[in-house]
This record gives structure tokens, C-alpha cells and sequence, in this order.
């Protein structure tokens, strides 16, 4: 009965089956804690003085802490095979790349810290895979760019997501329109000028949007911000209410926020910075009937236009107004333009006509717009005959302009005729015949105009015009004495809207003042094209074909000079006789005899004879030739 006591002892001392012990782990970077003896397992190496992510980390860990280190990248092989971890801290390092799939292993990730690093863009694939990410925080970068699919991954998980202080001025609104379960959402202290409508209208579990600090300028409303009105003490509202900051941004008070300023708000401290009157002034203390907006006024529209068919045309339009209005344009047929193959509209009020046809000739419809109401201007356009077709080489131009091309030449009765029509037709309002222009050329144009003696004190003249073409005033400032002047550099073929104001010394006030003296309009000369050399290219081709003919009538003459030699030596080399045509020859004596010497005959040679030695010049004659001598 001793053994059994002495059995039950050491029973608990015998093996026994236990848990499998996990791998073992690997061994923990230097200068870093590692907690691997519990689950979950984490690395913790902040302020390490890191210059990469350390290739010997625990592949098990679910918690990594690298902030305040020096890495400037993350590879692609850095957490490779890091399926379990959760979080994941590289805040303040000095990042400026991160490698597309970086993170695609870490599919159960929930918190991603990016901030303080120098990050300028996040593109395509670089958050792939992070399909289980919760929060995302990527604030006090350097990004500028943000693409349209770079949180396509973890759009339905993603609740909070901070891009404060970064240099963004546009952000890929339908993509963070997809984020349905975000709460939070910094867009503070970055550029944004504008925020569509409806942007935030699918966030239906947006609990703070702060758009601090931007360049907002308007915040259209949404159908988010009807939760606005529960948010009058942001302290202790409920939760479903909707914390909206939007204080910093250069607010342009006008009826357009008259929405926002029905919210009761106690506790934020946005001002107006413009209009001029409401500058400065704290938004909330702002009436309502002080939100106004001021309806377009067309201030400028092109004249009449005539083009031959096939030529490009512009029409303009310029309007004011608050807000800024949108200038459309509607064709003759009452089709609304906008850009084409064959036309495009600008954001400055311009549609310009690529190549016009002469269905194209009639009203154009200028439509200025804005929140207040809309205005609009008639622009015609006639469309001519297509001009003839001018030849590469053809000489024909227009005749020269006597004398200097900037002389003056007085307007014909027509075309004063029409000039005052085209400004009534502008403007409302009959011509002033006050101030005229009397000559004008191409490029200058005399002004004139009366005595102001009524004016006291006048000390100058001022004339103020601009081109049909831009909207740039030109100001000259002229002496009180003078009752013309001789405007010159004006831009020839367009039309001048020009006014002459008189500078004076209130003597009620004692300060400068102005008075207008008249408005004109008129249209300078086109400039003609004077005779002259033809085109490079032409003169260049012209020579060339020319020099190829004399190389090519030089062959020619050689060819017929060969033949014409052939022909006369009876088909046989130049220099070689026909054997059949007897060739005597016909000497002179060059000791001074002339005329020929005949051989006396064999027969009377008798004896020796006494030798003289006479040189003989001979001479070929045959057919061909003439015989030499007399």
C-alpha cells in the first residue's frame, strides 16, 4: 500500500503529450525590440537610426513599428510573405518611393501610418492588395497627385483617411465618392481651389470633413450638409451629426453661401475675404440679405463677321457679374455649341469655328449665366464664296500702297456709314460725334475732338481703347492743350473701341477728377501685299528646274555635234579618209615662194645636180576641202 502513494507522486513527473511549439522565430534586428515569447508578435524599432527595412524581421509579426528612421524606400520584397500583419507604422522617415505591390502580401492589414515622409504622388498598385485596410494616413507629405485607382483595394473598408498638408490641388473626387463606410476625411492645409457638387453625396457615414485652410473660394452645397444644422454645439451633438471645418480659405461671400450662413455655428472663426465690402469681416456676423450676387452684363461681343467659306472664324464674348458667369454660345439653327470636330468653345467666352461652310452665316447667340440670371448678345456671322485658288508661281498681288504704309487716308462715306452702325448696333447707343476718327491707315488713326472749355481746370486728356481681338486697355495720356492725337502700333484688319476723358481739378473737392469727352469706334486697313520676289521654295525649285534644262540641252548639243561629224566624214571616225577617195596634196614653199612648186619630171634628170633644201608645207586635199594658196 507504500507503492501506491509513492506512484501517485510520480505521476505528474511523466511525460506528457504537449502543443506544438512554433517555429523558431527569427532573430530580432539590431537595435530592436522584439515580443515574440506571446502572440500576437510585434517589432518595435522607432528612432533606430534605420536607413532600409531590416531583411531579418519576423514574417509572423502582426504589429511593425518603423517611424522616425531614415528609410528612403519600401521594396517590394521589404514585407514580403507578411500575411499576418496589422499594423504598420513608417511615419516620419524620409520615403520618397514606394514600389508598386509593396504591400500587396499584407492582406490583412488595418492601419497604414505613411505621414511625415516626402512622398509626391501615389499612383496605380502601390496600395494593391491592402483589401482589409481601415485607416490611411498620409499627411505632411509632398503629394501633388493622387490617382483615380490608387484606393480602389480598399474603397469598401477604408474608414479613415487623412491627406492633410500635402500640395494637392485636385483630387480624384468620383474615387473618394466610393468611399461609403469612411468616417473622417482631412483635406486641410493642401490647394484645393474648387469642390464639385456632390462630391460627398455618397459618404453617408462621414462623421468630420475638415477642408481647413485651402483655396476655396465657394462650397457648393450638398445633400451631406443637411446634416449641418444638428452640428450648432459640436460638443456633445449626436452621432450621426456631421463636423464640417472649413475655416482659412479666402471665402468669397455672395448668395451662393447664403446656405451655409443659415447654419447656426457658434465656435468656428471663418471670415469673408471678398467681395471689397464684406472683406475681412467675420462670416457668421454677416446678414443674409448682405449674400448677394450681381447678374451677368455682356460688356463685349465681336462685330459683324465676314469670312470666305473653308477659313477659320472667333467669335467673342466677354460678360461680368458675381459669381463669374459661363458663356455659351448657340448657333443660328438654335444648337447649343460646345467643342467638336469643327468647333471649340474656351472657359473665356471664345468659340472659334475650325472650318466655316455656308450653312454656318447668321445669328450667333452669346448666353452669359451665372446665379443671379443670365444675359445675352447677338453675333452675326456672314460665310462668302470660297476665294479663288491662287497658283504656286502666279505673280498676282495687291497693288502697293502709295507712299508709307502707315499714312492715313480719310474714311469713305460707307465706311463711316458702317462703322456707325456696327457701334449702335454694339453698344445701344448712337456714335458720339464728339470724338471722331478723321484718318486712319493700317497701323495709326487721327483722333480728333472739341474744345472743352466748359471743363475748368483741365490738366490732360486721356485716351483709352482696345482691340477687337483682346481685352487689354491701352491708356495715352495727352497735353490739356492738344485737340488730336496720332495713335500708331495698332494692329491692322481689326476693329477699336476708343474714349477720351478729360482729367480736371474738382474745385469743390480739390482732387483729380474725370469727365468723358466722347467714345468712337473704327477698324483699321488690312494690310495689303505688295509685289515682290517669289517664295523661297518656288525661287529654290524654279533654279533647279532650270539648271536641270541647261544640263540636259547641253547633252543634247554634244550629241548633235557627235552626229552631224559622223555624218559629214561619211560614217568613218573623225580623221580617218575613205580609202576610195583620192588625196593629193598641195605644197608651199615656207622660204618665202608662193604659189605651188611643180616636181620636175624623172626623165630630165641628168647628172648630178647641186641640192637645195626646200621646206614644204602640205596640205590634205580631198573632198572636204579647199586647196591652200592662191
Amino acid at each position: 500500500m507504500a507503492v501506491l502513494p509513492l506512484l501517485l507522486c510520480l505521476l505528474p513527473l511523466a511525460p506528457a503529450s504537449s502543443p506544438p511549439q512554433p517555429a523558431t522565430a527569427s532573430p530580432c534586428p539590431r537595435r530592436c525590440r522584439c515580443q515574440t515569447q506571446s502572440l500576437p508578435l510585434s517589432v518595435l524599432c522607432p528612432g533606430a537610426g534605420l536607413l532600409f527595412v531590416p531583411p531579418s524581421l519576423d514574417r509572423r509579426a502582426a504589429e511593425l513599428r518603423l517611424a522616425d528612421n531614415f528609410i528612403a524606400a519600401v521594396r517590394r520584397r521589404d514585407l514580403a510573405n507578411m500575411t499576418g500583419l496589422l499594423h504598420l507604422s513608417l511615419s516620419r522617415n524620409t520615403i520618397r518611393h514606394v514600389a508598386a505591390g509593396a504591400f500587396a502580401d499584407l492582406r490583412a492589414l488595418r492601419a497604414l501610418h505613411l505621414d511625415g515622409n516626402r512622398l509626391t504622388s501615389l499612383g496605380e498598385g502601390q496600395l494593391r492588395g491592402l483589401v482589409n485596410l481601415r485607416h490611411l494616413i498620409l499627411s505632411n507629405n509632398q503629394l501633388a497627385a493622387l490617382a483615380a485607382s490608387a484606393l480602389d483595394d480598399c474603397a469598401e473598408t477604408l474608414e479613415d483617411l487623412d491627406l492633410s498638408y500635402n500640395n494637392l490641388e485636385q483630387l480624384p473626387w468620383e474615387a473618394l465618392g466610393r468611399l461609403g463606410n469612411v468616417n473622417t476625411l482631412g483635406l486641410d492645409h493642401n490647394l484645393l481651389a474648387s469642390v464639385p457638387a456632390g462630391a460627398f453625396s455618397r459618404l453617408h457615414k462621414l462623421a468630420r470633413l475638415d477642408m481647413t485652410s485651402n483655396r476655396l473660394t465657394t462650397i457648393p452645397p450638398d445633400p451631406l450638409f443637411s446634416r449641418l444644422p444638428l452640428l450648432a454645439r459640436p460638443r456633445g451633438s449626436p452621432a450621426s451629426a456631421l463636423v464640417l471645418a472649413f475655416g482659412g480659405n479666402p471665402l468669397h461671400c455672395n448668395c451662393e453661401l447664403v446656405w451655409l450662413r443659415r447654419l447656426a455655428r457658434e465656435d468656428d472663426l471663418e471670415a469673408c475675404a471678398s467681395p471689397p465690402a464684406l472683406g475681412g469681416r467675420y462670416f457668421w456676423a454677416v446678414g443674409e440679405e448682405e449674400f448677394v450676387c450681381e447678374p451677368p452684363v455682356v460688356t463685349h461681343r465681336s462685330p459683324p463677321l465676314a469670312v470666305p467659306a473653308g477659313r477659320p472664324a472667333a467669335l467673342r464674348c466677354r460678360a461680368v457679374g458675381d459669381p463669374e458667369p459661363r458663356v455659351r454660345w448657340v448657333s443660328p439653327q438654335g444648337r447649343l455649341l460646345g467643342n467638336s470636330s469643327r468647333a471649340r468653345a474656351f472657359p473665356n467666352g471664345t468659340l472659334e469655328l475650325l472650318v466655316t461652310e455656308p450653312s454656318d452665316g447668321g445669328i450667333f447667340t452669346c448666353i452669359a449665366a451665372n446665379a443671379a440670371g443670365e444675359a445675352t448678345a447677338a453675333v452675326e456671322l456672314t460665310v462668302g464664296p470660297p476665294p479663288p485658288p491662287q497658283l504656286a508661281n502666279s505673280t498676282s498681288c495687291d497693288p502697293p500702297r502709295d507712299g508709307d504704309p502707315d499714312a492715313l487716308t480719310p474714311p469713305s462715306a460707307a465706311s463711316a456709314s458702317a462703322s456707325a452702325s456696327a457701334k449702335a448696333a454694339d453698344t445701344g447707343t448712337p456714335t458720339d460725334h464728339g470724338v471722331q476718327v478723321t484718318e486712319h491707315g493700317a497701323t495709326a488713326a487721327l483722333v480728333q475732338w472739341p474744345d472743352q472749355r466748359p471743363i475748368p481746370g483741365i490738366r490732360m486728356y486721356q485716351i483709352q481703347y482696345n482691340s477687337s481681338a483682346d481685352d487689354i486697355l491701352v491708356y495715352r495720356m495727352i497735353p490739356a492743350d492738344s485737340r488730336s492725337f496720332l495713335l500708331t502700333d495698332l494692329a491692322s484688319g481689326r476693329t477699336y473701341d476708343l474714349c477720351v476723358l478729360a482729367v480736371y481739378e474738382d474745385s469743390a473737392t480739390g482732387l483729380t477728377a474725370t469727365r468723358p469727352v466722347g467714345c468712337t469706334h473704327f477698324s483699321t486697313e488690312p494690310t495689303l501685299q505688295p509685289c515682290g520676289a517669289p517664295h523661297a521654295p518656288f525661287l529654290g525649285g524654279t533654279m533647279i528646274i532650270a539648271l536641270g534644262g541647261v544640263i540636259v540641252a547641253s547633252v543634247l548639243v554634244f550629241i548633235f555635234v557627235l552626229l552631224m561629224r559622223y555624218k559629214v566624214h561619211g560614217g568613218q571616225p573623225p580623221g580617218k579618209a575613205k580609202v576610195s577617195t583620192p588625196v593629193s596634196s598641195v605644197c608651199s614653199q615656207t622660204n618665202g615662194a608662193l604659189g605651188p612648186t611643180p616636181t620636175p619630171p624623172a626623165s630630165e634628170s641628168s647628172g648630178p645636180r647641186a641640192h637645195t633644201v626646200v621646206q614644204l608645207d602640205c596640205e590634205p586635199w580631198g573632198p572636204g576641202h579647199e586647196p591652200v594658196g592662191p
